[in-house]
Protein backbone atom coordinates (compact mmCIF):
# COMPACT_ATOMS: atom_id res chain seq x y z
CA UNK A 1 0.00 0.00 0.00
CA UNK A 2 1.08 3.61 -0.49
CA UNK A 3 1.74 5.58 2.96
CA UNK A 4 1.15 8.79 3.85
CA UNK A 5 4.31 8.80 5.57
CA UNK A 6 6.66 5.82 4.65
CA UNK A 7 9.11 4.52 7.04
CA UNK A 8 12.40 4.73 4.77
CA UNK A 9 12.07 6.64 1.06
CA UNK A 10 14.86 7.24 -1.01
CA UNK A 11 15.13 10.71 -1.79
CA UNK A 12 17.10 11.74 -5.44
CA UNK A 13 18.17 15.33 -5.77
CA UNK A 14 21.64 15.11 -6.78
CA UNK A 15 22.85 14.07 -10.06
CA UNK A 16 21.30 11.10 -10.37
CA UNK A 17 19.55 11.66 -13.37
CA UNK A 18 22.67 13.71 -15.25
CA UNK A 19 24.52 10.47 -14.32
CA UNK A 20 21.66 8.39 -15.90
CA UNK A 21 21.74 10.04 -19.04
CA UNK A 22 25.60 9.87 -19.12
CA UNK A 23 24.81 6.09 -19.37
CA UNK A 24 21.73 5.57 -21.37
CA UNK A 25 23.76 8.01 -23.67
CA UNK A 26 26.86 5.79 -23.48
CA UNK A 27 25.12 2.52 -24.23
CA UNK A 28 27.00 0.58 -21.59
CA UNK A 29 23.45 -0.19 -19.10
CA UNK A 30 24.97 -3.70 -17.81
CA UNK A 31 27.96 -5.21 -15.60
CA UNK A 32 30.62 -2.86 -17.39
CA UNK A 33 30.92 0.75 -17.75
CA UNK A 34 32.54 4.32 -16.17
CA UNK A 35 29.94 4.40 -13.22
CA UNK A 36 30.87 1.34 -11.99
CA UNK A 37 34.58 2.21 -11.42
CA UNK A 38 33.68 5.47 -10.32
CA UNK A 39 31.41 4.32 -7.90
CA UNK A 40 34.12 1.83 -6.47
CA UNK A 41 36.31 4.45 -6.06
CA UNK A 42 34.39 6.98 -4.55
CA UNK A 43 33.05 3.88 -1.50
CA UNK A 44 36.93 3.27 -1.47
CA UNK A 45 38.28 6.81 -0.90
CA UNK A 46 35.34 7.64 1.57
CA UNK A 47 36.13 4.16 3.76
CA UNK A 48 39.66 5.21 3.36
CA UNK A 49 41.38 1.78 3.86
CA UNK A 50 39.56 -0.85 1.87
CA UNK A 51 38.79 -1.53 -1.83
CA UNK A 52 35.50 -2.01 -3.13
CA UNK A 53 33.63 -4.51 -5.53
CA UNK A 54 30.39 -3.11 -6.48
CA UNK A 55 27.45 -6.14 -6.47
CA UNK A 56 24.11 -6.59 -7.34
CA UNK A 57 22.78 -6.62 -3.34
CA UNK A 58 23.84 -6.83 0.34
CA UNK A 59 22.74 -10.86 -0.39
CA UNK A 60 25.17 -11.40 -2.72
CA UNK A 61 27.82 -9.91 -1.05
CA UNK A 62 27.53 -11.99 1.68
CA UNK A 63 27.34 -15.07 -0.50
CA UNK A 64 30.14 -14.22 -2.20
CA UNK A 65 32.23 -13.00 1.03
CA UNK A 66 31.42 -16.29 2.76
CA UNK A 67 32.46 -17.80 -0.91
CA UNK A 68 35.65 -16.10 -0.60
CA UNK A 69 36.30 -16.99 3.26
CA UNK A 70 36.26 -20.74 2.21
CA UNK A 71 32.74 -22.00 4.07
CA UNK A 72 31.36 -24.86 2.17
CA UNK A 73 29.78 -28.23 2.92
CA UNK A 74 29.32 -28.98 6.74
CA UNK A 75 30.84 -26.06 8.21
CA UNK A 76 29.65 -24.04 10.68
CA UNK A 77 29.38 -20.47 10.50
CA UNK A 78 28.59 -18.11 14.04
CA UNK A 79 25.96 -15.72 13.16
CA UNK A 80 23.88 -12.65 14.93
CA UNK A 81 20.38 -14.07 15.59
CA UNK A 82 18.93 -10.49 15.82
CA UNK A 83 18.85 -9.59 12.08
CA UNK A 84 17.68 -9.96 8.86
CA UNK A 85 17.44 -13.53 7.48
CA UNK A 86 20.18 -12.13 4.89
CA UNK A 87 22.87 -12.23 7.38
CA UNK A 88 21.99 -15.81 7.65
CA UNK A 89 20.67 -17.66 4.40
CA UNK A 90 23.78 -17.64 2.03
CA UNK A 91 25.30 -19.93 5.17
CA UNK A 92 22.99 -22.61 3.88
CA UNK A 93 23.17 -21.63 0.53
CA UNK A 94 27.26 -23.04 0.88
CA UNK A 95 25.88 -26.38 2.56
CA UNK A 96 26.81 -24.78 5.83
CA UNK A 97 25.17 -24.77 9.60
CA UNK A 98 24.26 -21.17 11.40
CA UNK A 99 25.35 -21.04 15.08
CA UNK A 100 23.06 -18.08 16.69
CA UNK A 101 24.64 -15.37 18.91
CA UNK A 102 21.90 -13.43 21.23
CA UNK A 103 22.16 -10.06 21.83
CA UNK A 104 23.72 -7.65 24.19
CA UNK A 105 21.44 -4.85 25.49
CA UNK A 106 23.49 -1.74 25.16
CA UNK A 107 23.91 -1.51 21.02
CA UNK A 108 21.40 -4.69 20.67
CA UNK A 109 24.54 -6.38 18.67
CA UNK A 110 26.22 -9.90 19.19
CA UNK A 111 27.08 -10.25 23.06
CA UNK A 112 31.24 -10.78 23.00
CA UNK A 113 30.64 -13.26 26.19
CA UNK A 114 28.25 -15.11 24.54
CA UNK A 115 30.16 -15.14 21.28
CA UNK A 116 33.24 -16.90 23.13
CA UNK A 117 30.91 -19.15 24.71
CA UNK A 118 29.66 -19.70 21.31
CA UNK A 119 33.38 -20.98 19.73
CA UNK A 120 34.27 -22.36 22.99
CA UNK A 121 31.69 -24.86 23.37
CA UNK A 122 31.53 -25.26 19.22
CA UNK A 123 35.84 -26.11 20.06
CA UNK A 124 34.67 -28.71 22.39
CA UNK A 125 32.60 -30.34 19.76
CA UNK A 126 35.73 -30.68 17.56
CA UNK A 127 33.91 -27.83 15.40
CA UNK A 128 35.83 -25.22 15.09
CA UNK A 129 33.90 -22.06 13.16
CA UNK A 130 34.76 -21.43 10.14
CA UNK A 131 33.33 -17.47 10.44
CA UNK A 132 31.86 -14.86 12.07
CA UNK A 133 29.16 -12.92 10.75
CA UNK A 134 28.30 -9.61 13.32
CA UNK A 135 25.51 -7.11 12.18
CA UNK A 136 25.84 -3.52 13.04
CA UNK A 137 21.81 -3.29 13.75
CA UNK A 138 19.90 -0.40 11.99
CA UNK A 139 23.40 1.52 11.62
CA UNK A 140 24.23 1.00 15.66
CA UNK A 141 28.72 -0.16 15.49
CA UNK A 142 28.80 -3.39 17.10
CA UNK A 143 31.29 -3.56 20.33
CA UNK A 144 34.42 -4.03 17.54
CA UNK A 145 37.04 -4.15 20.07
CA UNK A 146 35.62 -7.11 22.32
CA UNK A 147 34.15 -8.90 19.51
CA UNK A 148 37.62 -8.81 16.76
CA UNK A 149 39.77 -9.69 20.35
CA UNK A 150 37.92 -12.91 20.50
CA UNK A 151 38.07 -13.75 17.02
CA UNK A 152 42.04 -13.51 17.03
CA UNK A 153 42.13 -15.67 20.06
CA UNK A 154 40.67 -18.27 18.36
CA UNK A 155 42.39 -17.67 14.68
CA UNK A 156 38.66 -16.97 13.18
CA UNK A 157 37.61 -14.13 10.81
CA UNK A 158 35.23 -11.57 10.76
CA UNK A 159 32.64 -11.25 8.28
CA UNK A 160 30.87 -7.76 9.10
CA UNK A 161 27.56 -6.95 7.64
CA UNK A 162 27.04 -3.91 7.41
CA UNK A 163 24.28 -3.31 5.19
CA UNK A 164 22.18 -1.02 7.50
CA UNK A 165 25.41 1.17 8.74
CA UNK A 166 26.70 2.75 5.25
CA UNK A 167 28.51 5.76 7.30
CA UNK A 168 28.49 5.03 10.64
CA UNK A 169 31.81 5.24 12.22
CA UNK A 170 33.42 3.23 15.76
CA UNK A 171 36.64 4.94 16.93
CA UNK A 172 36.58 7.40 13.92
CA UNK A 173 36.90 4.57 11.30
CA UNK A 174 34.01 3.40 9.22
CA UNK A 175 32.03 0.29 10.16
CA UNK A 176 32.32 -2.37 7.43
CA UNK A 177 36.15 -1.78 7.29
CA UNK A 178 37.29 -3.77 10.42
CA UNK A 179 36.66 -7.44 9.81
CA UNK A 180 38.45 -9.40 7.00
CA UNK A 181 35.81 -8.33 4.91
CA UNK A 182 32.66 -6.36 5.15
CA UNK A 183 29.65 -5.22 3.28
CA UNK A 184 27.24 -2.78 2.22
CA UNK A 185 23.56 -2.89 1.08
CA UNK A 186 22.48 -0.18 -1.20
CA UNK A 187 18.73 -1.61 -1.24
CA UNK A 188 15.40 1.18 -1.99
CA UNK A 189 15.49 1.55 1.73
CA UNK A 190 18.55 2.22 2.84
CA UNK A 191 20.43 5.70 3.78
CA UNK A 192 22.11 5.07 0.10
CA UNK A 193 20.21 3.54 -2.79
CA UNK A 194 21.16 2.08 -6.11
CA UNK A 195 17.48 0.44 -6.19
CA UNK A 196 18.81 -2.74 -5.20
CA UNK A 197 23.12 -3.23 -4.66
CA UNK A 198 25.54 -4.02 -2.36
CA UNK A 199 29.23 -4.16 -1.95
CA UNK A 200 31.96 -5.79 -0.75
CA UNK A 201 35.47 -4.43 1.36
CA UNK A 202 38.83 -5.68 2.37
CA UNK A 203 41.73 -4.72 2.17
CA UNK A 204 42.63 -7.58 0.43
CA UNK A 205 44.20 -6.95 -3.22
CA UNK A 206 43.60 -11.00 -3.76
CA UNK A 207 40.50 -11.42 -2.33
CA UNK A 208 39.09 -7.82 -4.48
CA UNK A 209 40.27 -9.49 -7.55
CA UNK A 210 38.43 -12.80 -7.07
CA UNK A 211 35.66 -11.17 -5.75
CA UNK A 212 35.49 -9.65 -9.26
CA UNK A 213 36.24 -12.65 -10.88
CA UNK A 214 33.75 -14.71 -9.45
CA UNK A 215 30.76 -11.77 -9.48
CA UNK A 216 30.94 -11.74 -13.42
CA UNK A 217 30.33 -15.83 -13.57
CA UNK A 218 34.10 -16.39 -13.31
CA UNK A 219 34.66 -15.86 -17.30
CA UNK A 220 38.52 -16.94 -18.00
CA UNK A 221 40.63 -13.57 -20.08
CA UNK A 222 40.52 -15.48 -22.97
CA UNK A 223 38.85 -13.94 -26.61
CA UNK A 224 35.34 -16.44 -25.85
CA UNK A 225 33.92 -18.16 -23.03
CA UNK A 226 35.61 -20.37 -20.83
CA UNK A 227 35.13 -21.17 -16.84
CA UNK A 228 37.23 -23.14 -14.29
CA UNK A 229 35.24 -22.26 -11.61
CA UNK A 230 31.60 -21.91 -11.26
CA UNK A 231 30.49 -18.22 -10.85
CA UNK A 232 28.27 -15.92 -10.20
CA UNK A 233 26.24 -13.01 -11.84
CA UNK A 234 26.24 -10.32 -9.00
CA UNK A 235 28.01 -7.51 -10.16
CA UNK A 236 26.09 -4.16 -10.41
CA UNK A 237 24.96 -2.79 -14.05
CA UNK A 238 26.44 0.53 -14.70
CA UNK A 239 23.14 2.77 -14.43
CA UNK A 240 22.76 1.28 -10.42
CA UNK A 241 26.55 2.49 -10.23
CA UNK A 242 25.03 5.92 -11.36
CA UNK A 243 22.76 6.20 -9.21
CA UNK A 244 24.59 4.95 -6.09
CA UNK A 245 27.72 7.51 -6.91
CA UNK A 246 25.23 10.42 -6.96
CA UNK A 247 23.96 9.12 -3.71
CA UNK A 248 27.27 8.45 -2.07
CA UNK A 249 27.90 12.10 -3.16
CA UNK A 250 25.25 13.05 -0.33
CA UNK A 251 26.02 10.76 2.03
CA UNK A 252 27.21 13.15 4.97
CA UNK A 253 23.70 14.98 3.88
CA UNK A 254 21.66 12.29 4.76
CA UNK A 255 23.36 10.99 7.89
CA UNK A 256 22.96 14.43 9.35
CA UNK A 257 19.38 14.33 8.77
CA UNK A 258 18.72 11.22 9.70
CA UNK A 259 20.74 12.05 13.06
CA UNK A 260 18.83 14.98 13.37
CA UNK A 261 15.05 13.03 12.82
CA UNK A 262 16.51 10.74 15.81
CA UNK A 263 17.11 13.77 17.91
CA UNK A 264 13.92 15.28 17.73
CA UNK A 265 12.10 12.03 18.04
CA UNK A 266 13.95 12.14 21.63
CA UNK A 267 13.11 15.37 22.08
CA UNK A 268 9.18 15.03 21.17
CA UNK A 269 8.70 11.87 23.49
CA UNK A 270 11.26 12.35 26.40
CA UNK A 271 7.92 13.13 28.66
CA UNK A 272 6.76 9.84 28.31
CA UNK A 273 7.96 7.16 30.71
CA UNK A 274 8.21 3.68 29.11
CA UNK A 275 9.81 5.02 26.53
CA UNK A 276 13.25 4.51 25.47
CA UNK A 277 15.69 4.48 22.19
CA UNK A 278 18.80 2.52 21.01
CA UNK A 279 21.22 5.05 21.92
CA UNK A 280 25.06 5.33 20.23
CA UNK A 281 27.86 5.51 22.95
CA UNK A 282 31.17 7.47 22.68
CA UNK A 283 32.87 5.20 21.17
CA UNK A 284 30.12 4.93 18.25
CA UNK A 285 28.42 7.63 15.99
CA UNK A 286 25.26 6.10 14.43
CA UNK A 287 23.83 6.87 10.61
CA UNK A 288 20.35 6.22 12.35
CA UNK A 289 19.27 4.95 8.96
CA UNK A 290 16.22 3.91 11.03
CA UNK A 291 15.13 5.22 14.43
CA UNK A 292 13.93 2.60 16.78
CA UNK A 293 11.73 2.94 20.34
CA UNK A 294 11.32 0.04 22.57
CA UNK A 295 7.74 0.26 24.37
CA UNK A 296 7.60 -0.87 27.89
CA UNK A 297 4.16 -2.31 27.48
CA UNK A 298 3.80 -2.72 31.60
CA UNK A 299 4.96 0.85 32.01
CA UNK A 300 2.95 2.09 28.87
CA UNK A 301 -0.23 0.10 29.14
CA UNK A 302 0.30 -0.44 25.35
CA UNK A 303 2.60 -2.67 23.20
CA UNK A 304 4.31 -2.35 20.32
CA UNK A 305 1.59 -3.88 18.36
CA UNK A 306 -0.88 -1.66 19.26
CA UNK A 307 1.05 1.62 18.59
CA UNK A 308 1.82 -0.15 14.96
CA UNK A 309 -2.10 -0.15 14.08
CA UNK A 310 -2.99 3.18 15.69
CA UNK A 311 0.18 4.74 13.34
CA UNK A 312 -1.20 1.81 10.31
CA UNK A 313 -4.37 3.52 9.93
CA UNK A 314 -3.21 7.06 10.28
CA UNK A 315 -1.10 6.39 7.12
CA UNK A 316 2.55 6.19 9.08
CA UNK A 317 4.40 3.57 8.41
CA UNK A 318 6.30 1.15 11.03
CA UNK A 319 7.61 -1.86 11.30
CA UNK A 320 8.80 -4.65 14.54
CA UNK A 321 12.54 -4.92 15.11
CA UNK A 322 14.01 -8.08 13.31
CA UNK A 323 12.94 -11.15 14.66
CA UNK A 324 15.82 -13.59 16.28
CA UNK A 325 16.36 -15.99 13.50
CA UNK A 326 16.58 -18.13 16.27
CA UNK A 327 12.91 -18.27 16.35
CA UNK A 328 12.55 -18.43 12.77
CA UNK A 329 10.63 -21.61 12.11
CA UNK A 330 13.29 -22.08 8.79
CA UNK A 331 15.98 -22.36 11.52
CA UNK A 332 14.31 -24.29 14.49
CA UNK A 333 17.33 -26.53 13.97
CA UNK A 334 20.11 -24.08 14.23
CA UNK A 335 22.15 -23.97 17.77
CA UNK A 336 21.75 -21.15 20.08
CA UNK A 337 23.42 -19.78 22.39
CA UNK A 338 22.33 -17.23 25.03
CA UNK A 339 19.25 -15.83 26.86
CA UNK A 340 16.06 -13.72 25.82
CA UNK A 341 17.89 -10.18 25.10
CA UNK A 342 16.87 -10.32 21.67
CA UNK A 343 13.51 -11.59 21.85
CA UNK A 344 12.69 -8.93 24.08
CA UNK A 345 13.81 -6.41 21.99
CA UNK A 346 11.75 -8.01 19.26
CA UNK A 347 8.40 -7.86 21.57
CA UNK A 348 9.03 -4.42 22.56
CA UNK A 349 10.76 -2.83 19.82
CA UNK A 350 9.43 -0.77 16.71
CA UNK A 351 11.09 1.04 13.58
CA UNK A 352 9.70 4.80 13.13
CA UNK A 353 10.01 6.48 9.76
CA UNK A 354 13.22 7.94 9.23
CA UNK A 355 13.16 9.54 5.93
CA UNK A 356 15.76 12.00 5.12
CA UNK A 357 12.84 14.04 3.51
CA UNK A 358 10.60 13.52 6.64
CA UNK A 359 9.77 16.39 8.55
CA UNK A 360 9.27 18.11 11.53
CA UNK A 361 5.54 18.39 11.11
CA UNK A 362 5.48 14.87 10.54
CA UNK A 363 7.50 13.76 13.06
CA UNK A 364 5.30 15.86 15.42
CA UNK A 365 1.95 14.17 13.90
CA UNK A 366 3.70 10.70 14.34
CA UNK A 367 4.69 11.59 17.90
CA UNK A 368 1.22 13.22 19.02
CA UNK A 369 -0.25 9.74 17.90
CA UNK A 370 1.78 8.11 19.90
CA UNK A 371 0.99 10.30 22.98
CA UNK A 372 -2.66 10.39 22.47
CA UNK A 373 -2.61 6.08 22.27
CA UNK A 374 -0.90 6.43 25.88
CA UNK A 375 -2.84 9.01 27.32
CA UNK A 376 -5.78 6.77 27.00
CA UNK A 377 -4.56 4.30 28.89
CA UNK A 378 -2.80 6.59 32.17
Amino acid sequence: MSYLVPLSFPVFEGNENLYLQKVMSSGQLATSGEFIRKFESKLAKKVVSHQAVALNSGTSALHLALVLLGVGQGDEVICQSFTFCASANPIVYLGAKPIFVDSEEETWNIDPELLEDAILSRLALGRKPKAIILVHLFGMPAKMNEILEIANKYGIPVLEDAAEAVGSTYQGSYCGTFGTIGIFSFNGNKIVTTGGGGALLTKDAGLIERAKYLSTQAREDLPFYQHLEIGYNYRMNNMAAAIGLAQLEKLDTWIAKRRLINERYRMLLADIPGLSFQTDNEDSKSNYWLTTILIDEQLTGVSNDRLRVVLFKNGIETRFLWKPLHLQPVYKFAPFYGGSTSEKLFLKGLCLPSSVSLTFEDQKLICGLIENELSKVS
